[in-house]
C-alpha cells in the first residue's frame, strides 16, 4: 500500500493551499507519495508560477455525488501533476498509469470505493479524449450517446409517448420499469467492450449515466433556470467568469 508524506521534512502528509482566484490554487509546501508499485516516490512541487489545480475536476450539477474537494483532495493534487508530466518529480508514467495511481491513492485515503472507482472512471473518460486517437474518441462517445439516447428513448416508451423497446413494449407499468431496468443493466456492459482496456471504466461510467441520467437533466434544467436568473440579476460575467456589476473597484 502507498502513502502519502510531507516531502520537505519526511513526516506526515501536510497539503497546504493557496487561492489563485477561488477557482485555482498552487501549493505552499511540497507533497510526496510512495506506491508500493513504483521504485522512487512521486513529488509535487510547490512551485507557485507553474503549477496549479483545479481540485476535482467536477461539474457543478455532479457535486451533489462528488464533491470538489474532501478526504481524496492529496490524490487529485497530486493526479493534476501526473498527467502534466513536468510539474512532478518521480518515474515518469502514461496518463492511464496515473490515473491508476489516482484510485489506488484515493481509496488509501480513506475515499470510499464507490466514490474512488465513480472518480476513476471520470478521468478515464478524459484520458481517452485527451489521447487524440479516433478509435477511444469512438468507443467514448459510442457508449455515453447510446446510452443516452435509448434512456430518452425508454423514458418516451414507460409514458406510452414512443413504442419502440422491444423489452418494454406495451405493458403494465411495473413490468415496463423492470424492462427499462433490465436494459440499464445490460447494455453498458455490452458497450464497454469497445473501451478495451479500460472496460471497467466503461461499465461504471455506463451504469451511472443510464441510473442518473434523468437526475442529472432535472438538475440540469434546475442550474440553467438560476444562471439565466443571475444573468438577469446580477448581470453578465467577464472573461474571467467574474460578475463584475456590483464589484468594487481596486478591491
Amino acid at each position: 500500500m502507498g502513502h502519502f508524506y510531507d516531502a520537505a521534512e519526511g513526516g506526515p502528509l501536510r497539503l497546504e493551499l493557496r487561492s489563485v482566484d477561488g477557482r485555482d490554487f498552487t501549493l505552499l509546501r511540497q507533497i510526496g507519495y510512495r506506491s508500493e508499485d513504483h521504485a522512487e516516490p512521486f513529488v509535487v512541487p510547490a512551485d507557485l508560477t507553474t503549477f496549479s489545480t483545479d481540485l476535482a475536476s467536477v461539474p457543478r450539477v455532479l457535486t451533489w455525488l462528488v464533491p470538489k474537494s474532501g478526504d481524496f483532495l492529496p490524490a487529485v493534487v497530486l493526479h493534476d501533476a501526473l498527467v502534466d508530466d513536468v510539474h512532478y518529480l518521480g518515474p515518469r508514467i502514461d496518463r492511464a498509469q496515473a490515473d491508476l495511481v489516482f484510485r489506488t491513492a484515493m481509496i488509501e485515503l480513506g475515499t470510499g470505493r464507490v466514490r474512488a472507482w465513480l472518480m476513476w472512471s471520470a478521468v478515464t473518460m478524459a484520458t481517452m479524449w485527451q489521447s487524440g486517437r479516433a478509435l477511444p474518441r469512438i468507443a467514448l462517445v459510442g457508449l455515453l450517446g447510446v446510452v443516452s439516447v435509448l434512456g430518452l428513448v425508454a423514458t418516451a416508451d414507460f409514458f406510452d409517448l414512443w413504442d419502440v423497446l422491444p423489452w418494454m413494449g406495451e405493458r403494465s407499468w411495473r413490468a415496463e420499469l423492470l424492462g427499462g431496468w433490465l436494459g440499464a443493466a445490460v447494455l453498458p456492459p455490452v458497450l464497454a467492450l469497445s473501451w478495451g482496456r479500460n472496460w471497467q471504466a466503461g461499465v461504471i461510467a455506463g451504469f451511472a449515466l443510464a441510473f442518473l441520467l434523468h437526475v442529472t437533466l432535472v438538475l440540469l434544467a434546475l442550474y440553467a433556470a438560476y444562471r439565466l436568473l443571475e444573468r438577469l440579476v446580477s448581470g453578465p460575467c467577464n472573461e474571467e467568469g467574474v460578475r463584475v456589476r456590483d464589484t468594487v473597484q481596486g478591491a
